[in-house]
């Protein structure tokens, strides 16, 4: 057992002996209290850790993933390839084999001089001659030509297999990834099977007051201007994400049953008519950044330091978002991560003249947590 997971579960171990302490038979019944404050706290910030841990882990995997498609289809490319060169190399061979039979069969013992002054038609003799002139310089360029092709074939034989073997060095990094990321979630489930219903219902708790407590700072920090409407493509992504609402996360995922954070803002802005990277990482480092003050319904918002986590804004301060194993596609405060920033995937979109927001279901933006499952 890790460092992080001994320490989470004699926690959990001291928050259910708190709970369970014998009291006078004369006492009345009182409610389990769940976890004292501290513990909350720090029960808290390491299954947050955990999380956050196995959200790199899957980003990363989703990089690689994307890494390999790429490198599938370059193979596939240099393959075609080659077996078009391959194909040229063989007519090529063909004709230098027909070249060569010309020769043989039009070859003499008589120079070509000799053969001029005893021609009885000096005039076709030199015509005849260009000919043969013109025959030798075609099979001097098909055997270059020839060559060439065969360089060419062994120079794409070389780019296919060395293709191939990165092919299979990122297939067997995105198995490890994909392993760390399951050992990772199952520490979190385990974790959370050892807390009672009330000591879960405490953790949610008191997360949301967290969240609540970072909502209002960020708002009355001033750092989002009044509302924007958004460009045609972002109001197309947002309304996607909203029909999404309450579907479950799954990493790795790309809908339409299930996703995880990047996998609903890529497929949103991919259903809006504007494709965008798969990975957080790659939409904050290749996509537009834009001040908070800027902010518009559609763009993304992308948290923590290593941009591992992503949302899509809806506006009035609230996102869309896949948050976490174990909960669902939902409607949360911008403040419910530590922000890194925001990017918008189109640029040069017009805000709409006139915008009416996506309905939402009801309840949707108390900026409520699912809680944690058993």
């Amino acid at each position: 057992m890790s460092g992080t997971l001994l320490r989470l579960a004699c926690m959990a171990a001291m928050a259910a002996a708190t709970a369970l302490a014998p009291v006078p038979a004369t006492a009345a019944p009182k409610p389990d209290p769940g976890p004292p404050p501290a513990s909350l706290a720090y029960l808290l910030t390491d299954l947050q850790q955990l999380y956050h841990k196995a959200e790199q882990a899957t980003e990363a995997y989703n990089a690689t993933e994307e890494r390999l498609k790429k490198q599938r289809t370059e193979t596939d490319r240099l393959n075609r390839a080659l077996a078009r060169t391959r194909l040229s190399l063989h007519d090529s061979r063909s004709e230098v084999g027909r070249l060569a039979r010309q020769q043989y069969q039009s070859s003499t013992d008589i120079s070509p001089y000799v053969q001029l002054l005893l021609a009885r038609d000096p005039q076709h003799a030199i015509d005849q001659s260009h000919v043969i002139r013109r025959i030798a310089r075609e099979r001097a360029e098909t055997i270059n030509r020839l060559t060439g092709d065969e360089r060419k074939a062994d120079d794409l034989a070389r780019k296919a297999r060395k293709a191939l073997d990165a092919q299979l060095t990122l297939t067997e990094r995105r198995k490890k990834e994909r392993d760390q990321v399951v050992r990772r979630l199952h520490d979190v489930e385990d974790l959370l099977a050892t807390l009672s219903r009330d000591q879960l219902a405490a953790l949610s708790e008191f997360e949301r007051n967290g969240i609540t407590k970072a909502q209002k700072k960020f708002m009355a920090s001033g750092a989002l201007s009044s509302a924007r409407r958004p460009s045609a493509e972002g109001d197309r992504a947002l309304r996607y994400v909203v029909r999404q609402l309450g579907k479950p996360y799954e990493w790795g995922a790309e809908g339409p049953k299930s996703y995880d954070c990047s996998g609903l803002t890529s497929q949103a802005w991919a259903k809006a008519g504007a494709p965008i990277p798969r990975t957080s990482q790659e939409q904050w480092k290749r996509l537009k950044r834009i001040p908070l003050a800027e902010l518009r319904p559609g763009d993304l918002v992308v948290y923590f330091p290593e941009a591992t986590h992503v949302a899509l804004y809806l506006g009035d301060g609230m996102v869309v978002q896949a948050p976490r194993p174990g909960a669902k596609v939902k409607v949360s405060p911008i403040a419910a991560n530590p922000l890194l920033g925001a990017v918008r995937p189109d640029p040069a979109g017009k805000p709409l003249r006139r915008y009416a927001p996506p309905k939402l279901p009801k309840g949707a933006t108390d900026g409520s947590d699912e809680g944690y499952d058993r």
